[in-house]
């Protein structure tokens, strides 16, 4: 095993690192296995992320790096991008979720319905339609750039 460092882009912002084994390559992806850091087990939400099971975490990254199956990376993502992602996924349909009952309530005497029947249905839709205009975004590819980790080192390459 060669311990040479391979660098790429390295920002000065605060960063979340991870490090990882690449499973599988193509292209210009890879599929990269992530170790479970020191900091997972003391984290308060480990259970809802999975990594307290025995479940593997995997992740697939843009390899530009060119990595190769069995090399060891590290993974990083700025913690500005992790912190308007968190809120995107948590708080927006929660908000959307109350606005909508809101509306509901609001409505239901104009559409003769009952108040919590209305509430329900348009706090439900509007939080549907949230996860829907989540899950578009995430398939565009300037938001996945934008907030999703990035390989940034080769820490240990298997074959040189």
């Amino acid at each position: 095993m060669n311990g040479k460092l391979f660098q790429n882009e390295r920002k000065s912002a605060s960063m979340e690192i991870e490090q990882g084994i690449v499973e599988k390559t193509s292209k210009r992806k890879a599929i990269v296995h992530i170790q479970k850091s020191s900091a997972c087990a003391t984290c308060n939400s480990k259970d809802s992320c999975g990594v307290s099971s025995d479940k593997k975490i995997v992740i697939e990254v843009v390899n530009d790096l060119q990595a190769k199956i069995g090399d060891r990376v590290e993974l990083s993502m700025p913690e500005s991008s992790l912190l308007k992602l968190s809120l995107l996924v948590y708080l927006l349909p929660v908000v959307a979720l109350i606005a909508g009952a809101c509306l509901g309530a609001e409505l239901a005497p104009i559409l003769n319905m009952d108040t919590t029947l209305a509430s329900v249905i348009f706090g439900g839709s509007a939080m549907a339609m949230v996860y829907c205009v989540l899950r578009w975004l995430d398939g565009i590819s300037n938001f996945r750039e934008k907030y999703y980790p990035r390989m940034t080192r080769i820490l240990i390459r298997v074959h040189p």
